[in-house]
């Protein structure tokens, strides 16, 4: 049974976590839109300076860079990195119900690196379904993504691409490490109850002076 001075708590801390969720949430969807952002002016870009083909078929097919990297527009109907090709319709819901999902978990965090990380995730996936959706000719979301980035040893990629990976792998390390920490604080604290209860491995106790009574010889 609640009583007033619960009820007085939970008045105070609902708008409270209602505030950081709501700022949570701003910043994942800002760092969303920076994404897509970056992403469709990238593809805009490739798609008006280069020409999909080849790179021995003109000088304007790739553009070389430096190690390796050059830039080579082709148009992939599947995921990611080229793959899972016929399959568009599919990976563009999946994306769709992903970035609901991950805005919606990046406002229950209560660190300030989710946020922006599942906001880059997010990006990335709403970035390559803005293309299924407006190049889409052959039904729904059937549109191709636009792909540039070459490293000439791996399947050619983009801006949104690079988001989605990048943030994945961020998030996995910074799970290693908060569990590492985490797992040091439970040692830590286990030690120091050893201690406080005099259990610790080593520890000898050392008994106190006795209080029995005795008798008076001379009473």
């Amino acid at each position: 049974m609640c009583t007033a001075q619960d009820v007085d708590v939970l008045t105070r801390t609902m708008p409270e976590v209602t505030r950081s969720r709501i700022r949570q949430l701003t910043v994942a969807l800002g760092f969303a839109s920076v994404v897509v952002v970056i992403d469709q002016l990238t593809k805009r870009w490739a798609l008006d300076r280069l020409i999909p083909g080849r790179c021995s078929d003109g000088p304007d097919n790739c553009i070389d860079l430096f190690l390796g990297l050059r830039l080579h527009l082709i148009f992939n109907p599947g995921a990611a990195f080229s793959t899972g090709a016929g399959l568009g319709p599919v990976f563009g819901v999946l994306a769709f119900v992903m970035t609901v999902v991950l805005i919606w978990i990046a406002g229950t965090r209560q660190d300030r690196l989710s946020p922006v990380l599942f906001g880059a995730i997010a990006g990335g996936a709403a970035g390559n379904l803005i293309d299924r959706i407006t190049r889409a000719e052959d039904g729904f979301l059937s549109g191709k993504v636009v792909d540039f980035v070459d490293l000439q040893w791996w399947p050619v990629f983009n801006f949104a691409d690079a988001a989605v990976v990048t943030g994945v792998v961020m998030l996995l390390a910074t799970s290693v490490v908060e569990s590492r920490a985490e797992a040091k604080l439970i040692a830590a604290q286990e030690a120091d109850a050893e201690v406080a209860c005099g259990s610790k491995p080593g520890s000898s106790s050392v008994p106190g002076p006795s209080t029995e009574s005795t008798d008076d010889p001379t009473g």
